[in-house]
């Protein structure tokens, strides 16, 4: 499951030292409350110039440049692009969203009609690519200066100024074109893969004919309509993918000749850069063995199997190799072979050449290369894993030099040069500072630094601190919010929000330690906010993320429960009124913890959780659960269903009623059986929402789970 944790940003104001101050509220606080943005720290996008070190400020109305005084000029500003589009007869542009510079000249806009390329020294349109209604998934290619698009399930590209030429027709229902496969698992985030050349284009094709129909039904109808989705859940039948390649120069259309069985997952698809080769990392359906082969892109031809990776738990791929600068043949995988994901450097004829970096920490992003190919930029948690900082590694020695300086979590631009970098980030009482590194000159300035949107405004405290797992080993993190006028002689309710899944890693040392401002807000209240991450979260190595394998909730509520006996220590702390609160793999968390320890959770509320496992979808179910019928046992002891006598407290429940993530009928079944087992249980839906509840719906949301509280806590 890709994560669906919410991520509501709150601010709130109290009363101190007897001056009053406006308290906020839900519409201050929420994502899509009407005074919401007043609260997020400014950010500014800095960006460089393609195949330059030339920096780059986008701003509401145009594109800057900023040189090495840090004094900005304009490159070209919204307004002059709209006059030059006004002149071609072309729609203007509203924001500099969809717009984006192809090198020092040309920008490409995409407007709902047409895709317009734009030489910015001549000011002038150079190229329109006129759009047909309806298409879907448009991919633009900076070199042929064309599009691939699917309209109507078939995949079509289209150049300037020319006709759409059909790549393939969906020749049948469940036929997907040129879309994301594997339900976006494997970090997969598109269907369409141009060549290094622009010649060429490889796209999915999905057969999901033999995947179960899924019913969602639309209530704004005079008479509600079924919408069917396809949604293969675990143990059943998966989806086909194949990938095909179209040569839009000669016209031809291949497939790899990726073989049996059909329902493996193929992720990590890469172009070499000579555009004769695609590599593709192809994992069975038990997700445990991974083989990355080497394919002819003109032909299909299977070339070699390059290497291979298997795991007694699973094995995960979620990122193409990145071919050196110069190199058709040298790229770095990242692999978690080791139990930390880390990075190798491979030769295609050769094979590996050695492992780049090493240690009990984990590579989370590889942003490129200096110029020459000797050494890559890589994101790490080398000082913990409540920070990220940028890293130079040598290639050829494994040297690695720390770039970044400041505690915090970092993120990072660098230039195709390798030569500077723009530093975004933020530590828990830093809400934002942008900085310019040059890094041939070991240099660094600053470009803006973001007000404190809570100046003079009093709230909670917030600690961040370490406590031991449930195996007396491991440290956790996690992150106390104090209420305002915290007063360490009276007692405290405490609310507990959870996720402790995959992929979500909820405490870091950023702005206000990461809390969603919703927990600041209930700090406002009076409510002490308790977050930890559990063994099964991310970014700390397999032995801690693994430990879950086959069992779902079971060591990850045992963690939890150690976060609880803390909370017990304080004395400060109400232990008859705690509470739970979480959504998605949370939810699922606050009725598990809620079944698992009815004497110790008085309310709860989960939202859009998942009760039986068996009701997941494959990709993600089985990677944790194994199939239902390999792990009947796992399967049990994490069905919500079968402990549902255990209830105590008050709780509610909350789902989108057309969620496509996790099914309705996950809440569903389980209201069914807290009636069979006389349990009484509060529930909410949302019947147009998905996943999540999202836009001005939120702030509704949020005052439901907020009044829940207030009231039974």
């Amino acid at each position: 499951m890709k994560v669906f944790f919410w991520c509501f940003l709150l601010g709130v104001m109290h009363v101190t030292g007897g001056n009053a101050q406006k308290m906020l509220d839900l519409e201050d606080v929420i994502s899509g409350g009407k005074n919401f943005r007043n609260y997020i720290p400014e950010n500014r996008l800095y960006e460089f110039l393609p195949k330059t070190d030339s920096l780059l400020l986008y701003k509401t109305d145009g594109i800057y440049y900023v040189d090495d005084k840090l004094v900005e000029s304009p490159f070209i500003k919204k307004e002059k692009i709209n006059k030059i589009l006004e002149i071609n007869n072309i729609d203007s542009i509203k924001s500099l969203r969809n717009v984006k510079l192809i090198d020092s000249n040309l920008l490409w806009i995409k407007n709902p009609a047409e895709v317009v390329v734009m030489d910015v020294r001549q000011e002038k349109v150079t190229g329109v690519i006129k759009l047909p209604g309806g298409i879907k998934f448009l991919s633009f290619n900076e070199i042929s200066k064309k599009v691939v698009y699917s309209k109507g399930g078939d995949l079509y590209v289209l150049g300037l100024n020319g006709m759409p030429l059909l790549i393939e027709k969906a020749d049948k229902p469940g036929i997907v074109l040129g879309e994301t496969v594997h339900r976006n698992e494997f970090g997969i985030d598109k269907g369409i893969f141009w060549a290094p050349n622009g010649e060429s284009v490889a796209f999915y094709r999905k057969d999901e004919s033999m995947v179960s129909d899924y019913p969602l039904v639309d209530v704004s109808a005079r008479v509600a309509e079924l919408e069917e989705i396809k949604y293969p859940m675990a143990g059943m039948k998966s989806h086909h993918v194949t990938v095909g390649v179209f040569n839009i120069v000669t016209g031809e259309r291949v497939y790899l000749k990726t073989g049996e069985p059909d329902d493996k997952y193929l992720t990590n698809l890469s172009w070499t850069p000579d555009a004769k080769y695609i590599a593709v990392a192809e994992l069975n359906r038990a997700q445990d063995h991974m083989q990355y082969k080497l394919y002819n892109s003109a032909s299909g031809d299977l070339q070699r199997t390059l290497f291979e990776e298997r795991s007694a738990t699973w094995v995960e791929p979620e990122n193409p190799a990145e071919f050196l600068p110069g190199s058709n043949s040298k790229f770095l995988w990242q692999s978690e072979r080791s139990g930390y994901n880390h990075l190798y450097l491979y030769d295609l004829k050769k094979g590996l050449l050695r492992q780049i970096t090493a240690g009990n920490w984990v590579v989370t992003k590889l942003l490129g290369f200096d110029k020459k190919g000797s050494c890559a930029f890589v994101e790490a948690t080398k000082e913990g894993v409540m920070e990220r900082h940028l890293y130079n590694v040598s290639l050829k020695t494994g040297k690695m030099h720390k770039i970044s300086e400041e505690p915090g979590m970092h993120s990072f631009v660098l230039s195709e040069n390798g030569n500077k970098l723009v530093d975004n980030f933020s530590s828990l009482k830093v809400p934002r500072i942008i900085k310019l590194h040059n890094l041939n000159e070991q240099s660094s300035e600053e470009l803006f630094k973001a007000k404190n949107p809570f100046e003079n405004i009093d709230y909670g405290e917030i600690k961040l601190g370490t406590l031991k797992s449930a195996d007396g080993i491991t440290d956790l993190n996690y992150r106390l919010i104090l209420p305002q006028g915290f007063d360490k002689n009276k007692k405290y309710p405490v609310v507990v929000y959870v996720y402790g899944g995959p992929h979500a890693q909820l405490v870091q040392n950023s702005w206000m330690g990461a809390a969603r401002y919703w927990q600041i807000y209930m700090a406002q209240k009076g409510y002490i906010c308790f977050t930890m991450d559990n063994r099964g979260t991310p970014n700390r190595g397999c032995e801690f993320e693994k430990v879950i394998h086959r069992h779902l909730g079971e060591c990850e509520a045992a963690d939890q429960m150690e976060g609880v006996r803390f909370l017990k220590s304080l004395p400060y702390v109400d232990e008859s009124r705690i509470g739970v609160h979480g959504w998605s793999f949370g939810g699922f968390m606050t009725i598990n913890l809620m079944e698992k320890y009815p004497d110790i959770f008085k309310v709860g509320v989960s939202g859009g959780p998942v009760i039986d496992w068996k009701y997941y979808e494959i990709m993600y179910g089985e990677r944790y659960m194994d199939l239902p019928q390999e792990n009947l046992e796992g399967y049990n002891n994490s069905n919500l269903n079968l402990r549902v006598g255990n209830l105590e407290g008050r709780l509610l429940v909350i789902h989108g009623a057309i969620d496509p993530t996790v099914v309705w009928q996950h809440s569903l079944t389980f209201i069914e059986q807290c009636i069979k087992m006389r349990k009484q249980v509060d529930y909410f839906v949302y019947p147009k929402h998905e996943h999540n509840v999202r836009g001005v719906d939120r702030v509704h949301l949020m005052e439901k789970v907020t009044r829940y509280f207030e009231d039974f806590l």
